[in-house]
């Protein structure tokens, strides 16, 4: 039961597979996920991490959202993904002064429309604080228990935090 991680819960999680080349339609894949999921909300102006939430890879991300938000942020857009979408999000975010930001979600059995698409893309251009934990960082978490993935993904929120802030001393500097 030692090597046993039994505060995480076991998710699927859907992916589109790469265009077919015989020109059959691209089918979902379904991948099995065990873990834990980073929630960070971040300083628009700045690019710093503000506080961090851990929950195993199964909860909804949504549900978190309340718990992340903070008034003393520098601006009041709200960047986020499609899972962070839904009505008492909305209702939420208005009723506090926040402007939701957040991605929309491809019409089921449809193609995206243009503008949805355009507008998602330029969402994205804030979201950089995981693309770079996991590229140039590369962040793996592989730890049994909470207590142990919840100060390993603080330690890396951290770091990345001193690379930003190295970065931005550095753009500051005169040349």
């Amino acid at each position: 039961m030692r090597q046993k991680d039994r505060d995480t819960r076991w998710t699927v999680k859907y992916s589109k597979a790469k265009p077919r080349e015989d020109g059959q339609p691209q089918v979902d894949l379904a991948v099995p996920s065990l873990g834990y999921k980073n929630h960070v909300p971040a300083d628009l102006a700045h690019g710093l991490i503000r506080k961090w939430l851990v929950t195993d890879a199964a909860a909804h991300d949504g549900a978190r959202l309340p718990d992340l938000l903070d008034k003393t942020n520098t601006a009041s857009g709200v960047w986020a993904d499609t899972a962070y979408r839904s009505e008492k999000n909305e209702t939420f975010m208005a009723k506090n002064g926040f402007v939701s930001q957040v991605h929309r979600k491809k019409p089921k059995g449809k193609p995206m429309p243009d503008r949805t698409r355009k507008a998602n893309a330029l969402k994205s251009m804030v979201r950089y604080i995981f693309a770079h934990q996991k590229g140039p960082m590369a962040a793996i978490v592989r730890t049994i228990g909470k207590a142990r993935a919840e100060t390993k993904i603080g330690m890396i929120n951290l770091a990345y935090n001193m690379l930003r802030l190295m970065w931005l001393e550095r753009k500051r500097a005169p040349a």
